[in-house]
C-alpha cells in the first residue's frame, strides 16, 4: 500500500542533515499524527507529522523540552518545523513496555516498579510550565460519557447531576493538587519504552501535560485501557510509591480512586467517540475492560456521589454486560 508522505519532507530532512534518507511509516493510533521512522546508514530517528490545523506540535516540543532538561528520559529534539508540523526526534527503538511484557511475563515486577519509580522521580520536581488540571477540564472530560455512551446507548441521563456528582467528588482532591505535580495524562504501557535495560525507560506521547495531582498517573498506568494488571501488582505498585513519597496512603487511595473514576469515564466516551465519530471500531473491544476497573473505582467510599448517579442513569444490563454492546 502506497503512503503519502509530508509535504514538504524532502526539504526538512535535507536542512536537518537527513536528506536522502530511507522513510518508513509506522501505525497510527488515536489521532491525526503519524510517525515514520527515518534511517541514513547506521543511525536512525522518529519523524513526526503533525500537519495543522488538526494537529500543533507546540505542546509536544514544550514538554519535551522540559523533561530533557530536568533529567526525565523523553526524546531528544533533532530538528521541528511547526509551520509543517514535522518534528525529527530520538529514536527509541520497538521495545514498547507492552510488548516486552508479552514475551517476557515474569519481569513484570520489576518493569512496573521502575515505571512507579520514574514517577516518583517526575514528582519531585517543580511543576513544569502547564496549565492546571482544573475543575473545568476533569468536567469536560467526564461529560464525554454523556455526550458519546450515553448517545451511542440511546439514555436519555441526568445531565446536570452528573456534573453536579462529579464536582463534589473532584472538589475534595483539589486543595492536595496544589501546587501540583507535573501529570503526564497518557502514561501506559504502550507508551513506555525499553532502552536497553528494565530499568532505563522512556516516555511518549505526553504534549497533553498539565499541572495536577500525583495520582493521576499511577492510576493511568496501573489501571491500563490496554492491558490486564492484576489487583495484586496494583496494590503492590501502589504501596510501593507510598514508601517512596512518604505520602499519606488513606488520601492518596481515596484520590487514586476518584481520579481512576473519572479517567475511566472519560476513556469510555472517547473509545465509543473513535468508533462513531473516526471510524475506529476496534476502541469497543477495550471498553469491557475500563468499564470493569470504573466499577472498582466507584465501590470506594469517596465516590459516592457519582457511583449513586451510575445506580440512577444506567441500566443494571449494560454495568453487568460491562458497558453493554454496540451496534455499528
Amino acid at each position: 500500500m502506497s503512503v503519502t508522505l509530508p509535504d514538504g519532507l524532502d526539504e526538512f530532512l535535507a536542512g536537518c542533515g537527513w536528506g536522502g534518507a530511507k522513510i518508513e511509516p509506522l501505525p497510527g493510533d488515536a489521532s491525526f499524527r503519524r510517525y515514520f521512522r527515518v534511517t541514513r546508514g547506521e543511525d536512525t530517528a522518529m519523524l513526526m507529522d503533525a500537519p495543522p490545523p488538526n494537529e500543533d506540535t507546540a505542546p509536544f516540543l514544550r514538554a519535551a523540552r522540559w523533561l530533557d532538561a530536568n533529567g526525565m528520559r523523553a526524546p531528544h529534539i533533532f530538528a521541528d518545523d511547526p509551520a509543517r508540523g514535522l518534528v525529527l526526534l530520538e529514536d527509541f527503538g520497538t521495545a514498547r513496555m507492552r510488548d516486552y511484557l508479552e514475551q517476557w511475563p515474569a519481569d513484570e515486577r520489576g518493569v512496573y516498579r521502575s515505571a512507579v519509580d520514574a514517577l516518583v522521580a517526575l514528582h519531585e520536581l517543580p511543576p513544569g510550565p502547564f496549565l492546571d488540571y482544573s475543575m473545568s477540564e476533569y468536567v469536560r472530560e467526564v461529560r464525554l460519557f454523556i455526550d458519546w455512551y450515553c448517545t451511542a446507548q440511546n439514555l436519555y441521563v441526568d445531565a446536570d447531576g452528573f456534573v453536579s456528582a462529579w464536582e463534589k467528588v473532584i472538589g475534595a482532591l483539589l486543595p492536595r493538587q496544589r501546587p501540583g505535580i507535573t501529570v503526564l495524562r497518557d502514561y501506559h504501557a504502550e507508551n513506555i519504552m525499553l532502552l536497553g535495560s528494565l530499568h532505563n525507560q522512556g516516555l511518549l506521547d505526553f504534549q497533553d501535560a498539565l499541572v495536577g495531582h500525583p495520582a493521576y498517573d499511577l492510576v493511568s498506568l496501573l489501571q491500563d485501557a490496554r492491558r490486564d494488571v492484576s489487583p495484586e501488582l496494583e496494590a503492590e505498585m501502589f504501596e510501593h510509591y507510598v514508601q517512596a513519597t512518604g505520602a499519606n496512603a488513606e488520601d492518596l487511595r481515596a484520590d487514586y480512586a476518584r481520579l481512576g473514576a473519572q479517567r475511566n469515564t472519560k476513556i469510555v466516551g472517547i473509545f465509543v467517540r473513535l468508533w462513531r465519530r473516526d471510524g475506529k471500531p476496534r476502541y469497543l473491544e477495550l471498553i469491557p475492560r475500563v468499564w470493569a476497573l470504573l466499577e472498582r473505582d466507584l465501590a470506594h467510599p469517596a465516590l459516592a456521589p457519582v457511583a449513586a448517579w451510575f445506580d440512577a442513569n444506567i441500566p443494571a444490563e449494560l454495568r453487568a454486560e460491562n458497558g453493554g454492546s454496540f451496534a455499528a
